[in-house]
């Protein structure tokens, strides 16, 4: 054997070695059971093959233009303050409407130009500023500023929800815009053995934040409408809640916006106060520290101004607490929560507060009878032909057969062995790619194959057939095998997860035949002319 023939030998079999390692990493002996438990250790099942839960979320974008401009106005505010303009009003004259849009009125005629010079200064470039014809000026949020605040929203979902799913210790959890719907979300978790626990964690969405009490609380609706005298001030809101387990509820008018929000937190642990009843423990990040310690100060019950704040979550009040001392960075929330709803509330603020609320329109539980129906029924049909495709191989072209035949297994032992390294999941479009593949590796074989033929009618020797066969079929490989890949990748970038695993599973299955199927297969030929005497025919 050459040189350059043994080195050929030695790369096919470390890589068949490598790749046999990415399927079974180092298994457990070398029973079938054990080889079986070592596969589904690195090669994970889809959803559509084991089960698990599938999850379609809608997002509400739109809170997320009023939570930043309720923040916005607060700044708004003490940016005119230091610049001097006392007396003018900011407010949102539509909340509901247009919560975009932020209102500033009142403006002493000589401060006018400051005040202009505040709200077109570079901290608020995301608003177009307009003069009303009661010389009032009206912020309007930018179209462009929306969309990207939009864009954002439902990818800061994503990573968040992702996380949330990540932290309960689901694997190959896909969770991804749904292409279906407008700002959805579409969560699979396969292989769930607790659903009920992560169904909780997806649909305990809800928005924590603190607000200032303006004032209450009232029996109802009516009686806080007539203390307010039918009005309710438009930079105010009412809120519902019970601060006591068993009580009926109760009204508070609270500020639109909120001192801290979810977004505030950098860490939260669930803990239990001096009464034993469960809490949570809270750090705020450093600008959300320095402007709750500035309420509090103002707001402490030894102040000028003594007031309280209210815990809503969910839109819904949980605690009302007055202000005993200021608060910087790191505090506790108790009130009226049970020991799950505090583990909850802790594991959300941890792994990243939603930006805005999202509800569920979907929740569909996926069992995994049909998935071990397709599996059973995908390995068949993935053996039945390829054995199928081997003995035609072997029957029609002889001796060369087995050389395809090789290459094809290893072809299977590459695209295996890439999902194990990988960490792959298995799905049944997957499998449709594992066969595809297979069928791409008998094409490319086929056609080298049939070249060789040729060449050999045409009076050549075997030695140059085969040369003379790989050169020639090389270019038409490479092309079917490129176009295909493109049209792999469109899939991948357009396509929702069964779809790109079908993608992957095929482009890298491609990639590993143009390998088995010129390096291999003529490694193989040439082993074969080498141990023939010059002139002997070809089996093929």
């Amino acid at each position: 054997m050459s040189q350059n023939l043994k080195g050929k030998t030695i790369a096919i079999v470390a890589v068949l070695v490598f790749f046999f390692y990415g399927i079974f990493g180092i298994p457990h002996g070398l029973t079938p059971s054990a080889l079986k438990q070592a596969i589904t250790e690195r090669i994970k099942l889809g959803l559509d093959l084991q089960g698990g839960i599938h999850l379609v979320l809608k997002v509400h974008v739109e809170e997320a233009i009023g939570y930043t401009t309720d923040r916005d106005r607060q700044r708004l505010e003490a940016d005119l303050e230091k610049a001097g303009v006392t007396g003018a009003s900011v407010h949102k004259v539509d909340p509901i409407g247009h919560p975009d849009q932020i209102t500033v009125s009142g403006v002493p005629l000589a401060k006018a130009s400051d005040a202009r010079t505040v709200l077109t200064g570079t901290d608020y470039t995301n608003y177009n500023v307009t003069t009303n014809q009661d010389g009032s000026e009206t912020l309007s949020m930018k179209q462009a500023a929306i969309r990207d605040l939009q864009t954002s929203t439902l990818s800061h979902t994503i990573e968040t929800i992702t996380e949330r799913v990540n932290a309960l210790g689901v694997s190959e959890a896909l969770v991804q815009p749904y292409g279906l719907g407008e700002n959805e979300i579409l969560v699979e978790l396969p292989g769930i053995s607790d659903p009920s626990k992560v169904e909780d964690a997806i649909h305990n969405t809800s928005k924590l934040a603190v607000y200032a009490v303006v004032s209450g609380p009232y029996s109802d609706d009516q009686a806080a409408m007539a203390a307010l005298n039918g009005v309710v001030p438009p930079d105010d809101m009412l809120v519902h809640g019970n601060t006591t387990p068993n009580a009926p509820d109760q009204v508070f008018l609270l500020e639109r916006a909120s001192q801290v929000e979810g977004t505030d937190f950098r860490d939260a642990q669930p803990s239990t106060d001096v009464n034993g009843r469960p809490n949570l423990t809270f750090t705020l990040t450093t600008d959300a520290g320095n402007r709750f310690y500035q309420y509090t100060s103002a707001h402490s019950k030894d102040s000028a101004t003594p007031g309280s704040m209210a815990i809503v979550l969910g839109g819904k009040i949980k605690e009302v607490a007055s202000i005993n001392s200021a608060i910087r960075d790191r505090g506790e929330i108790e009130g009226s929560f049970s020991k799950d709803e505090v583990d909850n509330l802790s594991l959300m603020l941890r792994t990243g507060a939603l930006p805005a609320d999202v509800d569920p329109i979907e929740t569909r539980t996926v069992g995994p009878s049909l998935g071990l129906a397709s599996i059973h029924q995908g390995i068949i049909a993935a053996i039945v032909g390829m054995l199928a495709v081997m003995a035609f191989m072997l029957i029609y072209y002889r001796g060369a057969g087995i050389n395809a035949d090789l290459a094809l297994f290893l072809n299977l032992v590459i695209l295996l062995g890439f999902m194990g390294f990988v960490g792959g999941t298995l799905t049944l479009p997957g499998i449709a790619g594992v066969i595809l593949t297979i069928g791409m590796g008998v094409d490319s074989n086929v056609l080298i194959f049939e070249r060789i033929r040729e060449e050999l009618r045409s009076g050549k020797t075997a030695a140059a057939a085969v040369q003379q066969g790989f050169g020639h079929a090389w270019i038409t490989i490479v092309d079917t095998h490129v176009t295909t890949i493109v049209s792999a990748g469109i899939l991948f970038l357009f396509g929702t997860g069964p779809i790109k695993g079908f993608a992957v599973t095929l482009t890298f299955g491609l990639l590993a035949n143009l390998f088995t199927a010129v390096f291999v297969s003529r490694t193989i030929f040439d082993a074969i002319l080498a141990n023939k005497e010059r002139g002997a025919e070809l089996s093929i």
